[in-house]
């Protein structure tokens, strides 16, 4: 889930995930929230906990913050390794980004499904056409959409402008109207979260890992790194593999540059 700040993420989260465990009684969830970190001090607020409210007593629901430590890209550094965690105790997590801009894109490589969170008079149609954010979304959320004389104009805009921001795309990119206040459109948003978990997903667990593995060689090895990987193992997918997992091949790559 990411946006702009202000969008109404964590809100729309908060509702979200309340709705989704009253509707299924079987499924847990966790939300994995990263927070602007200060480039003065160096610390962050966590404050999404603070909108994200959920029930003490209900082991179904976790939620964790995470400081961005200046990462660009709305995640943190360490995002992905506690998604790995993540994944083997709950049956759905959703990540909450940074309050973003145009370039922030990084949640691409994280997420199986990718919203981009927006709200009524966010912008006009040559907004929405400026690639960048509006090249990766899975799904558009239009939120605080009881505000309809706002929000009318502001869809319509939108959907004339996909076809400009996202040329060549076949199919046509659902647009969710949402409301964290009066709960409008927060079932459509549970089933669209239900239909991740049934496996229709961007990537795949081993892709991902390569696309971090590669990422971790670089900012321990630099490009030497990333050479030597291409030259003697071929790609990081053929050397996960190999290795058996994202642990082993850390381990397995470090010590070989060692020797």
């Amino acid at each position: 889930m990411t946006g702009a700040p202000g969008a109404g993420k964590s809100s729309l989260i908060g509702r979200a995930a309340q709705r989704l465990i009253e509707s299924d009684h079987q499924v847990s969830l966790a939300v994995l929230a990263v927070d602007p970190s200060s480039h003065i001090s160096g610390g962050a607020i966590l404050g999404d906990r603070t909108r994200v409210r959920f029930p003490l007593d209900e082991r179904r629901l976790f939620f964790r913050s995470q400081a961005s430590d200046q990462e660009l890209g709305g995640v943190s550094r360490s995002t992905f390794q506690a998604g790995r965690l993540l994944m083997r105790l709950f049956d759905l997590i959703v990540v909450e980004t940074v309050g973003i801009g145009q370039n922030e894109i990084e949640i691409q490589y994280i997420a199986d499904r990718v919203y981009l969170v927006m709200q009524p008079m966010a912008g006009d149609q040559v907004q929405f056409m400026k690639a960048g954010i509006m090249e990766i979304p899975d799904c558009f959320i239009l939120n605080k959409c009881d505000q309809e004389d706002a929000t009318r104009p502001t869809y319509h805009a939108l959907r004339v402008s996909m076809s400009f921001a996202r040329p060549g795309e076949e199919r046509q990119l659902p647009v969710l109207l949402t409301s964290a206040q009066s709960g409008a459109g927060i079932d459509d948003l549970v089933a669209d979260w239900k239909s991740v978990r049934n496996g229709h997903g961007r990537h795949s667990l081993l892709d991902r890992e390569a696309y971090y593995f590669q990422r971790w060689v670089r900012d321990e090895f630099g490009r030497q790194g990333l050479l030597r990987l291409q030259s003697s193992h071929g790609s990081a997918v053929d050397f996960l593999r190999k290795a058996g997992d994202f642990d082993q091949a850390q381990l397995k790559f470090a010590a070989e540059q060692a020797n």
